[in-house]
């Protein structure tokens, strides 16, 4: 997974490329794409949207609510690109996103496993953050529940990111080669989140267990 979640250096220039160009409507495009196709990654973006504002060319409330806009927005095309889709066509055209048949299947399996909390974890893993909306359109979960729930999720990732790269500020240059920090980062908060999970889910079977003897 750290892998595949590794940001290469084209993907990085590609960021800066367009953020330099576009500002605010460029880091809403990054983080659009990345919703749909994975890449350019939001880590490269909004690590070196931080760095501008560090260099004062944007604000930090900007880049934030323009990552947000474009975070939620990428992760309901997907949505319902999976909602109208089906599995079928995401194992059909899963390459041209960027979405191997095994991520959409480890992807519902969480998702039928743990549901909807699910969602709110996967959008703090680079890896994952990108099948999960697409396994909640399979699934067909109401749109009105997985829109709070993504926005949820996506909140303290794309701060975080938005933070730590104005704080890097001077350093962009030596940072930008160990993003992989970033993925080891995620996977640290994937553990807890799955950890949570198990805790939540083996407390509700001896709730119900209770329940069932006492009746």
């Amino acid at each position: 997974m750290l892998a595949l979640a590794s940001v290469t250096d084209s993907l990085v220039k590609l960021a800066t490329h367009v953020i330099g160009s576009l500002g605010l409507a460029g880091v809403a495009l990054l983080t659009t794409t990345t919703g749909i196709v994975g890449v350019p990654g939001t880590e490269p973006t909004m690590l070196f949207a931080g760095f501008n504002v560090f260099q004062h060319h944007l604000t930090l409330v900007g880049i934030i609510i323009f990552g947000l806009i474009g975070d939620v927005l990428g992760a309901s095309i997907a949505y319902w690109i999976g909602y109208f889709g089906h599995r079928e066509l995401l194992e059909r055209q899963g390459s041209k996103i960027h979405l191997s048949s095994r991520r959409i299947d480890r992807a519902s399996g969480w998702f039928e496993r743990y549901g909807a909390p699910v969602v709110v974890v996967s959008r703090l893993i680079p890896a994952a953050r990108a099948a999960f909306p697409y396994a909640a359109g399979v699934a067909e979960m109401p749109f009105s529940r997985f829109a709070p729930l993504v926005a949820l999720g996506s909140i303290p990732w794309i701060v975080g990111l938005a933070i730590l790269g104005r704080e890097v500020g001077s350093n962009w240059q030596h940072w930008r080669h160990n993003l992989g920090y970033v993925d080891y980062a995620a996977v640290a908060i994937l553990v807890i989140g799955v950890l949570w999970l198990i805790v939540r889910r083996i407390r509700a079977g001896r709730d119900t267990a209770a329940t069932d003897v006492a009746a």
